[in-house]
């Protein structure tokens, strides 16, 4: 039998092919080059994303972000047209796109417009990379206004004296250092080694110091003793996560008391948050209670959060004059028995918050420990968050 198709057969087999639905063919040259031409230059705009961050320059940072289209939408686009393969910043450029995302927020530090850095807050939560960010913002606990002592201590097992910041030098590490010195002084004059000219020159400086830079350098010394460094990371991480969950941008942790002084916030560590809706109302001449409970929290955060794990706090001074700064401007001013009411009040509320996360205040604690960056702190907080529900 002749199985061979006949000569009209076969011309219209050359002249008209059959359809192949599906046939896996090598990209041609072209493509390949396109691919790396397209490749080539999305290695050259994540570095200069990359420098944009490192030279802290939030709105170029920002705005190559917000240039990026969604990548669904790149991939159908080019899948359909152009038969170019849809290039994957994970794995064709070697890095995680949440993870360089995320770096924006290291570029917040030197930011001089608060309204930008809550943009790129707003932008990252609403790609879905700070799902947890304010998370709280409208929770206020049940309960009394008026905490007296007593119901603080009730809820808190703590006396009222426990929450409140130390002079340096008359409780914990800091009273252990001041008796070390003063023994040691005695120790030099009583083998007879006269110390008093140059202890005479420490206090002024100290006293100048004091004075003049507000406690910076003796914060700066303190800092490099582990324990009382350990409580700083303690008390700015409560600062942190506070903010965070009550949805106020943060710009930064500064743990150098030098650099801190430079930027304003004298003699201590610091973090720098921003309430858009805070600083709207007061330039409105008005104030409502629950934009003022939300400062009032975070700002006494880093004392519930030493209270929290060491069972006292002791910083946090710089934090008391700030919420009596902001009291008097109220319209009527707080008097001297509301303010340590309303003090009471946000302590109490800020330590149950953090009791209630304790796993990413330690995230945030460890993360400023190995002295990781603004972005690297809050993904533990959020991994952290995840973790534990």
């Amino acid at each position: 039998m002749n199985l061979s198709p006949s000569p009209e057969y076969r011309s219209s087999l050359f002249q008209n092919p059959p359809l192949i639905s599906s046939v896996n063919l090598p990209p041609n040259h072209k493509t390949r080059k396109r691919r790396q031409s397209i490749r080539t230059r999305a290695v050259r705009e994540w570095q200069d994303y990359e420098e944009a961050v490192k030279e802290k320059d939030l709105a170029r940072a920002l705005r190559f972000l917000k240039s990026l289209d969604n990548p669904q939408i790149q991939k159908q686009s080019s899948s359909s047209s152009s038969g170019i393969p849809y290039l994957d910043v994970d794995n064709d450029l070697g890095f995680k796109r949440t993870e360089k995302d995320l770096e924006v927020l290291d570029a917040c530090l030197n930011a001089d417009d608060m309204k930008l850095v809550a943009t790129t807050y707003r932008f990252l939560q609403e790609r879905g990379l700070l799902s947890n960010f304010g998370k709280c913002r409208n929770i206020v606990l049940e309960g009394l206004r008026d905490v007296t002592p007593t119901v603080l201590k009730s809820s808190t097992g703590l006396e009222a004296s426990k929450l409140s910041p130390k002079k340096w030098g008359l409780s914990g590490s800091s009273a252990a250092v001041l008796v070390a010195f003063l023994g040691g002084v005695s120790f030099l004059l009583y083998k007879e080694i006269d110390v008093r000219p140059n202890l005479t020159a420490i206090l002024g400086l100290a006293l100048l110091d004091s004075i003049f830079l507000g406690g910076s350098c003796l914060a700066q010394i303190s800092s490099y003793w582990p324990p009382y460094k350990r409580r700083i990371l303690v008390h700015e991480a409560g600062h942190l996560l506070t903010a965070y969950l009550m949805g106020c941008p943060i710009r930064g942790v500064i743990l150098d008391p030098i650099v801190a002084m430079q930027m304003g916030i004298q003699g201590q560590a610091g973090t720098q948050f921003w309430d858009e809706k805070l600083e709207q109302e007061l330039g409105e001449g008005r104030l409502s209670t629950a934009a003022f409970d939300r400062y009032c929290m975070v700002l006494f955060a880093g004392i519930a959060a030493e209270a929290l794990v060491y069972g006292e706090a002791e910083g946090g001074e710089n934090d008391e004059n700030l919420f009596r700064s902001i009291s008097v401007l109220l319209q009527p001013p707080l008097s001297v028995a509301q303010m340590s009411n309303q003090a009471r009040w946000s302590v109490l509320q800020s330590y149950n918050l953090l009791k209630w996360h304790k796993r990413a205040h330690r995230a945030a604690v460890k993360a400023l420990e190995n002295g990781s960056s603004l972005s690297v702190v809050i993904r533990n907080i959020e991994e952290a968050m995840v973790s534990s529900t």
